[in-house]
């Protein structure tokens, strides 16, 4: 069973509003309840928005939820929060609609103690608020983040930075639902804690805000499914093509299906051939194959070239090799 709390405040009764932290909580929530193709991914999420003075999310309601988030022994236990974050000498907090200070708001190190005593399997926390790197590190222990087995944690910004809107949206969260639409699957549709934060990553620049990642895990849980950009039996294919690493496919013009550019010499267009050029060609589009001494595959096949694996490629063929896949 798969578990969510997502949390989006924008109304606090003692300090500045926000405007996009209850809208990057509905998309975020939209984007985790169902899979691709439209099957159940987290069922039923538990929503809190505090949206205006007569729609609040208080502490102890924040409290009471992660706690009993973390409460039970699922498979994957997600914590999503938006809004204002708080750091001082005795750490970092989250704030709910009624908090005053980080007196009377959530601390991360209650969040990260619930959740390091969790029965979960997988406890994965997500924080669009400043200062929310500091989620994980104890204020006296420096850079030693305390994370227990299956811990990952994924946040917007440094200790030391604000995590910034744009058009009426958190930079990181819209980066995050980007990259759990698809941007950051692997090739058989999945999406990992890793892969997004290397998504969110690499689309902020050195002057941004940076996200901050951390994890303790033996292997990376699936986030999301979405439909995979090669059909799986294609994929498998790999290792007929290239039985061996550093192997070289030779082509020649029976692999074009098309007349074009066809001399009388040539030989005619080949119905299997054509078949697996255009498994190739999808690997050269994944960048799994590249031609050798030729710009494009069509141009390998009808000089008579070769192709081989990437680095990538190399990588899929193993996994292929082991059945891993």
């Amino acid at each position: 069973m798969r578990k969510a709390l997502i949390v989006g405040i924008n109304f606090y009764e003692h300090g500045s509003s926000l405007h996009g932290c209850v809208d990057d909580a509905y998309a975020v929530k939209a984007v985790l309840e169902r899979h691709g193709d439209g099957s159940i991914n987290f069922p039923s999420p538990k929503f809190l928005t505090g949206t205006g003075p007569t729609d609040i999310v208080t502490r102890d309601e924040l409290r009471s939820s992660i706690q009993e988030l973390f409460a039970d022994d699922n498979d994957i236990a997600l914590f999503y929060f938006a809004g204002h974050g708080h750091i001082e000498a005795t750490g970092g907090y989250i704030l709910a609609s009624d908090s005053k200070s980080g007196n009377d708001s959530v601390s991360l190190s209650d969040v990260l103690s619930y959740a390091n005593l969790s029965k979960a399997k997988n406890k994965i926390i997500i924080l669009d608020s400043c200062h929310s790197g500091i989620a994980g590190t104890p204020p006296a222990a420096a850079n030693q983040a305390q994370l227990s087995e299956g811990m990952t944690i994924l946040t917007a910004s440094t200790d030391t930075q604000y995590a910034s809107e744009q058009n009426s949206s958190g930079v990181f969260t819209t980066l995050l639902v980007d990259a759990l639409s698809g941007a950051a699957c692997n090739l058989i549709g999945d999406i990992s804690p890793g892969s997004v934060y290397a998504h969110v990553d690499q689309s902020l620049g050195p002057w941004e805000q940076r996200p901050v990642f951390k994890t303790n895990v033996k292997t990376f849980v699936s986030l999301r499914k979405v439909p995979a950009p090669i059909a799986l039996g294609d994929l498998q294919r790999i290792t007929d093509f290239f039985p061996s690493p550093g192997h070289e496919l030779k082509l020649d013009p029976s692999f074009e299906p098309r007349d074009e550019g066809r001399t009388p010499s040539m030989p005619r267009a080949d119905e299997e051939n054509n078949r697996k050029f255009a498994i190739l060609q999808k690997y050269n589009r994944l960048n799994l194959v590249n031609p050798i001494g030729a710009e494009h595959m069509w141009n390998a096949a009808m000089e008579s070239k070769s192709c081989k694996l990437t680095v990538l490629g190399e990588h899929y063929r193993r996994l292929v090799e082991k059945q891993l896949i």
